[in-house]
């Protein structure tokens, strides 16, 4: 992840935005006016204009950058609000604490497709807010709970599709190459049957969250259940990210090498 810290990019280094403990995911939102494709030195001049222009709105009273997070075209990740701030960029306060918000830097005309690296970019500031600020599953655009047209119809049709990270040069298809755990009863032949089930017993779920902890890669608020949970998601992903793996090779699904490493006792 390419992460530019707001003080790199010209704003105090904390928010004044108001903390949030956790949201049910993010919603992802364009600029929703002309913006051209520009060199990446000018792409932090525009991420203070956007600043500057909310700060000095006259009737949204805006205590900073509207965002959580903007991407460029170039796959940089600008922070804004940052993780665990809410965003005032969802239409309303209710909408406001119910998701983050991450702008791409799109526009209604001029660059209106997003590239490979901003759609990288992009999940990654979702990880990133998964990971540093309890957001939830749900990926969203800022028209699916309110009467507009961002994030405009190439990354709305996106989101549409689950938010898939770029296929790599030269591989078909464009998801990543391991799936996210599902909802519905799914049965894998690793780590084993029931494993990735919600709801159901399975005490190497315990096992493995308990080893997560004791590597330092522990995300639970109450400690690690019997039942697979976007926890014990969160909690691998840190394991994989410690391990060396990034992108959708740190998904937080368990692999063999990754799990062979781990070193779970049996149950």
């Amino acid at each position: 992840m390419k992460l530019v810290r707001r003080a790199q990019w010209g704003a105090p280094a904390t928010s004044a935005a108001s903390p949030i403990s956790r949201t049910r995911g993010v919603k992802v939102h364009y600029l929703g006016t002309a913006y051209a494709s520009r060199a990446h030195g000018t792409c932090d001049d525009k991420v203070r204009d956007i600043r500057s222009s909310h700060l000095n709105h006259p009737t949204e009273d805006y205590s900073d950058i509207a965002y959580n997070l903007l991407v460029c075209e170039h796959g940089y990740v600008y922070e804004g609000r940052g993780a665990g701030r809410r965003t005032g960029a969802n239409g309303s306060s209710t909408l406001n604490s119910a998701h983050y918000a991450v702008c791409a830097l799109l526009g209604s005309s001029g660059l209106t497709k997003p590239t490979p690296a901003m759609l990288h970019g992009i999940r990654d500031a979702i990880e990133y807010l998964r990971e540093r600020g309890a957001a939830g599953t749900e990926i969203k655009g800022h028209r699916d709970g309110f009467a507009t047209t961002c994030p405009g119809p190439e990354l709305y049709a996106w989101v549409k599709r689950g938010a898939p990270r770029p296929a790599a040069p030269g591989k078909p298809g464009d998801q990543p190459s391991r799936p996210k755990p599902p909802a519905a009863p799914r049965y894998e032949p690793f780590p084993g049957p029931g494993f990735f089930v919600p709801g159901r017993r399975s005490p190497i779920v315990t096992a493995m969250g308990r080893r997560l902890v004791a590597e330092g890669c522990g995300r639970y608020e109450i400690g690690p259940g019997p039942a697979w949970s976007e926890a014990d998601r969160r909690s691998y992903a840190a394991w994989q990210r410690k391990l060396g793996y990034s992108g959708a090779a740190a998904d937080g699904i368990p692999g063999k090498t990754s799990w062979d490493r781990l070193k779970v006792p049996n149950t």
